[in-house]
């Protein structure tokens, strides 16, 4: 049985280091930390074989939506795989996480070995995973070609929002942007168009295909913890920059993230530390303000949602919007017609792992309507739990289905499906 593998939340002196206080920009909202371990060791791996795989380059029309991708791939997938292949894809790890290692900066045997254990959906990297460019080409590619033995590519994801939060800008010096605010004061939607298409054809061509961008909050209190990462207060300027921001992302083959769902930019508080963050609006304010950057962005064809942490009084539930079948699927599926991938925030983060535990809170995010958790705390305990909740009858397989084939069907979008024989 594999070890417990829990990612530790910042300290609250990092932070502080780093962003001063809650009114100025903090780290991203899926941030992360190494374990203990990864303190003291550096995981170095054999080098992997070559990739197979389309790139995210080669596949750019098709994640704009313009090319056609191979009839009924992803059913076919879908049809052959097992229950425990299909919850697995329900999941997005740090390396760190998937191999149990300390810092990773290397695909080898050990990543290898961990995905036909885990066969994740998708990873998530951060600053201390990337050295040098072709050091990040080689691992994401090799994680690609360890995936290609199944079949089904990875998910490769990174936050590279521009500004405050820039991963690759500030570790493999990519094109550097200023704090989004600075845009979105200026107003000029093709400016956040060729903020998208320039990350997105950078990290692309290192071999990340998802991006954890754009913001889509709307600014409406000065001690939200995104600050200067938010387009504007006026939910006009933040709907149209958005759009225009996911357009170029659609250019550049790697596929967009708005969040985070319900909107956060309302909130006084921090789901870094905190234990619950409650965000005292109505629904009809939602209606006017944070919904409409969200229906903008998803207008315009965003692929990944992220549902973030925050309890919004209107709605009614008490429950953290990613654990909400309100938030998710009465509202961003529902009413709001989102029809691609809805992803947590990180559960690692202390609003959902300082009150839930992972199997919990991955059961319980299944049942609000997300496709994939980001990041749980315990990925064997959260990936047990919702197997366990299948086979009991408290999730039916047809929901499992369901977010497995959307997850499918971006993949082949990406070339990340092998044809089948």
């Amino acid at each position: 049985m594999r070890k417990k593998q829990i990612i530790s939340i910042l300290t609250a002196s990092l932070l502080a280091m780093a962003c001063g206080c809650s009114n100025i920009d903090q780290p991203d909202t899926a941030e992360q930390t190494p374990t203990a371990a990864a303190e003291t060791s550096l995981q170095t791996e054999n080098s992997a074989p070559e990739l197979h795989f389309q790139t995210t380059a080669d596949s750019k029309q098709a994640a704009s939506g313009t090319t056609e991708t191979s009839d009924g791939l992803a059913s076919q997938y879908l049809a052959k795989m097992t229950l425990e292949e299909k919850i697995y894809q329900m999941f997005m790890v740090t390396p760190e996480m998937l191999t149990g290692y300390g810092v990773v900066t290397e695909a080898g045997d050990s990543t290898k070995a961990a995905l036909a254990q885990y066969p994740v959906g998708g990873l998530i990297y951060f600053a201390q995973n990337l050295e040098t460019q072709e050091q990040t080409r080689t691992m994401l590619a090799n994680c690609q070609a360890f995936a290609e033995e199944s079949g089904i590519g990875l998910f490769l994801a990174v936050d590279e929002e521009g500004g405050t939060v820039a991963r690759v800008a500030d570790q493999l010096g990519t094109t550097a942007f200023s704090d989004m605010s600075v845009y979105g004061a200026q107003g000029d939607p093709q400016q956040a168009f060729d903020i998208g298409k320039t990350i997105g054809t950078e990290i692309g061509a290192l071999g990340f295909n998802v991006d954890f961008a754009p913001v889509a909050d709307v600014n409406l209190c000065s001690g939200n913890e995104l600050g200067g990462r938010i387009f504007s207060s006026d939910a006009s300027v933040v709907a149209e920059m958005v759009a225009s921001e996911v357009r170029g992302f659609q250019e550049s083959g790697v596929m967009a993230t708005l969040k985070h769902f319900p909107g956060l930019g309302a909130e006084d508080g921090n789901a870094h530390y905190d234990t619950k963050i409650v965000i005292d609006r109505t629904l009809d304010q939602l209606r006017q303000e944070e919904f409409l950057p969200f229906s903008s962005g998803i207008e315009a064809g965003v692929d990944f949602v992220m549902v973030s942490h925050q309890v919004v009084t209107g709605i009614g539930d008490d429950l953290p919007g990613d654990l909400s079948y309100q938030t998710v699927t009465e509202l961003l599926k529902g009413e709001l017609g989102f029809q691609g991938i809805a992803i947590t925030d990180s559960q690692a983060m202390n609003t959902i792992s300082g009150v839930y535990g992972a199997g919990e809170a991955a059961v319980m995010s299944v049942q609000a309507g997300i496709d994939i958790v980001l990041m749980p705390e315990d990925l064997t305990q959260a990936f047990e739990a919702v197997r366990s909740a299948v086979e009991s009858g408290e999730i039916s397989e047809e929901r499992i289905d369901q977010s497995v084939r959307l997850i499918l069907e971006k993949k082949e979008k990406l070339g990340l499906l092998a044809p089948l024989s």
